[in-house]
């Protein structure tokens, strides 16, 4: 009875907020016209004739993300890699065994495996590298990438990763790369306007009322869209390889987990 409980309350709100957002176009007491609210960002996600309010970028889901609320995006990959880091804390010490296993899954599982990593490597870098033109993004082609470290631990074995020479110690680097390029685009306005005294803004992408600094949007006719195109591609690096250390530690057996830190604390 408790399930049924929950799941028609989960139905019931979720229709109601359907309701809500749909046909009252306002959010409980607020009175927000979401319908305007979504119009004012398609409206301003790529339009060169308000150069001071828009993003020059066609994808208005980046738009918001990178853009219009770029702060709230920064301080959620704060969060994000925080967790990260508690987990490379709680393995602290805890090091892959040096036994090479061959065990896994079929031969037929291993072989279309084999195909379907560089489709899905191709596929995540298109995603990241269009992000700022097309739905996706960094955080997506991160994730997608990723998927391939599952892959290598259920399909060939948590060994795998040494054989194709993926190691803990790597994918920090490259996550610490992603990172620190983040930082860097998101400091470049500042830096700017410390060396020039051009007024200048914390994530400035474009131009603005009181502002002329400006990323470059296209490169040689091709649009990027100033800083989107950087933020997607440090993005797709810094998740990609974030989420490449959460599961190749999660790919460690139990054992070797307890074995390691017990002899790492003496017992």
């Amino acid at each position: 009875m408790r399930k049924y409980i929950v799941l028609l309350s989960i139905v019931l709100t979720t229709s109601v907020l359907a309701y809500i957002t749909t046909y009252l176009e306002a959010i409980g007491l607020v009175g927000l016209d979401t319908r305007y609210l979504a119009k004012l960002f398609l409206t301003l996600a790529y339009n060169p004739l308000a150069r001071e309010l828009t993003v020059l970028s066609p994808e208005a889901v980046t738009s918001i993300v990178w853009d219009f609320r770029g702060i709230d995006t920064f301080y959620e990959t704060v969060v994000f890699y925080m967790a990260i880091i508690a987990a490379l804390a709680i393995y602290r010490g805890v090091g892959y065994p040096s036994i090479r296993s061959e065990k896994g899954l079929s031969i037929i599982v291993k072989v279309v495996t084999k195909l379907l990593i560089p489709i899905n490597i191709a596929i995540a870098v298109s995603v990241a590298a269009h992000g700022h033109l097309t739905p996706g993004g960094g955080f997506q082609a991160g994730a997608a990438l990723a998927v391939i470290s599952v892959l290598l631990a259920v399909v060939f074995s948590a060994s795998s990763f040494a054989r194709v020479g993926v190691s803990l110690s790597k994918a920090i680097a490259l996550r610490t790369v992603g990172l620190l390029a983040i930082a860097a685009v998101v400091f470049v306005p500042v830096v700017f306007n410390a060396l020039t005294g051009v007024q200048a803004y914390l994530m400035q992408n474009y131009v603005k009322v009181d502002s002329e600094f400006a990323f470059p949007t296209h490169i040689q006719s091709q649009l990027i869209s100033g800083t989107l195109i950087w933020f997607n591609l440090a993005e797709f690096l810094a998740v990609s390889f974030g989420f490449f250390v959460v599961f190749m530690l999660l790919s460690l057996r139990e054992d070797v987990v307890r074995e390691q830190l017990g002899e790492e604390h003496g017992h």
